[in-house]
């Protein structure tokens, strides 16, 4: 039986891990892939990368939002506990449970993406299906493994990915400097295009560009982790937040000068196209490489991150209290992360299904970060009314900018719901779903 003193978190991090976790958090595949998508919908440069500019304006101030969120409530699992904090805890499980699904989708659906780009490298002679299940399930594998160890081991493991995924990024980034400008060579012929229709198309910009920078909300999860969370978590939030936005926007503009806007709306192999500009034969292999591992730096990430949902779950008493249990000496949910890591497993099987379950919960993703930036108002309420602590971060703007903020994924998920309406309202369906199954969860372990 787990004693109370090992159940409970130790502080392991510092403030470079987690600003590489904030990073990992946020570059995923998405950057990789995701421009091109943009480029299709913005029709026109100016929309393309005034949508870019306004995700990293957005995202920054929601970064900001989210520190003083997370220095107010420094807690494991942390953005499950604000929504049970600031709302209910029904509420809270409504919205995670979710966003548990999704992610261990998500990981899923990236682990093959990463596979599938380094599956010819590795394993030439083997079927391309087989061999791209084999090097997922052992990569999951390997992942569940050192993360077992220990939380000081897997974070290390993040700082070294990381670096490799930045160091791309930094290559494709550098492209502008060695490639030949195509864009200057290219002719754009420009459709004539009313005021409404650009703006159209820069809304639906946002479902593609509010994905890719998404993510540095679950930092909110690591409170415990670290020592000093009230200052820790917003300067970490700060630096990995400032670093993807620097990436991002340097890396699209090196794509759209690299590739033309016309190359870059049809390309779906970016990363490889430039490096085999650059390098020939051997860039792709070497872009196999590099974006296998760029991969496994997001899954690794995500393996780290949500075993602490499951923790805040357990100690509101909607999951069973062996998801909390605890390795003292390693700081690892054993139980929480092998349930995690089998529901990547699992969905590697049914990987056509999740994508599609993937493409519904983005809906509700947007009601979630509208609802959990909207904690802001309320704690800021309560530190009035009880008394206001020290020594904690506060954004600079406040309420105008946190307001801002909810505002643009306000019209977010309205983008979402004008694009897929049946997948809006099946997020909408499993988010009610959640009521009854938290209070069936709740019957039962009052049972026990």
């Amino acid at each position: 039986m787990a004693t109370l003193e090992q159940n409970k978190i130790k502080p392991q991090l510092k403030t470079f891990d987690l600003t590489m976790i904030v990073a990992g958090l946020v570059i995923g595949m998405g950057i990789f892939r995701v421009p091109s998508e943009v480029a299709q919908k913005a029709g026109v440069p100016i929309v393309f990368f005034l949508a870019w500019i306004t995700g990293a304006v957005v995202s920054f101030i929601g970064a900001l939002t989210f520190a003083e969120i997370g220095s107010r409530y420094p807690v494991a699992g942390g953005f499950y506990k604000i929504f049970s904090y600031c709302y209910h805890p029904c509420f809270a499980f409504m919205v995670n449970w979710i966003i548990v699904i999704s992610n261990a989708s998500s990981a899923a659906a990236v682990a093959i993406m990463g596979a599938e780009y380094i599956a010819p490298v590795l394993l030439p002679s083997v079927a391309h299906n087989t061999a791209i299940k084999l090097i997922t399930v052992s990569s999951v594998a390997i992942l569940y493994v050192i993360n077992m160890i220990g939380l000081r081991v897997s974070a290390k493991l993040l700082n070294g990915l990381m670096l490799v995924k930045l160091g791309m990024l930094v290559l494709l980034i550098s492209a502008v400097f060695f490639v030949g400008d195509a864009h200057a060579q290219e002719t754009v012929v420009v459709q004539n295009q009313t005021f409404g229709d650009m703006f159209n198309a820069f809304a639906m910009c946002f479902i593609p560009v509010f994905f890719t920078y998404g993510g540095y909300q679950q930092t909110m999860n690591f409170g415990k982790d670290i020592h000093s969370a009230h200052r820790t978590m917003p300067r970490a939030i700060f630096y990995g937040i400032t670093i993807v936005l620097i990436v991002y926007l340097s890396v699209n503009y090196s794509f759209y000068r690299v590739l033309g806007f016309s190359g870059l709306a049809h390309s779906t192999t970016i990363a490889s196209d430039i490096t085999g500009l650059m390098f020939g034969n051997i860039g792709y292999k070497l872009v196999s490489v590099i974006m296998f591992l760029s991969v496994i730096a997001f899954v690794n990430v995500s393996v780290m991150s949500n075993p602490r949902i499951y923790f805040a779950m357990a100690e509101d008493n909607v999951l069973p209290p062996v998801f909390k249990r605890l390795n003292h000496k390693t700081q690892v949910q054993e139980f929480a992360l092998t349930v995690y890591c089998a529901f990547i497993l699992i969905t590697l099987f049914f990987i056509s299904s999740f994508q599609k379950i993937l493409e519904h919960v983005m809906f509700f993703d947007s009601i979630s970060l509208i609802a959990a930036a909207a904690a802001i108002f309320i704690l800021r309420h309560r530190a009035k009314r009880d008394g206001e602590q020290t020594d904690i971060f506060k954004i600079k703007g406040y309420p105008i900018l946190p307001a801002f903020y909810i505002l643009v994924y306000i019209i977010v998920n309205i983008s979402v719901f004008y694009a897929n309406p049946i997948a809006a309202e099946s997020g909408f369906v499993l988010f009610i779903f959640g009521f009854p199954l938290y209070y069936l969860i709740k019957f039962a372990l009052s049972k026990r």
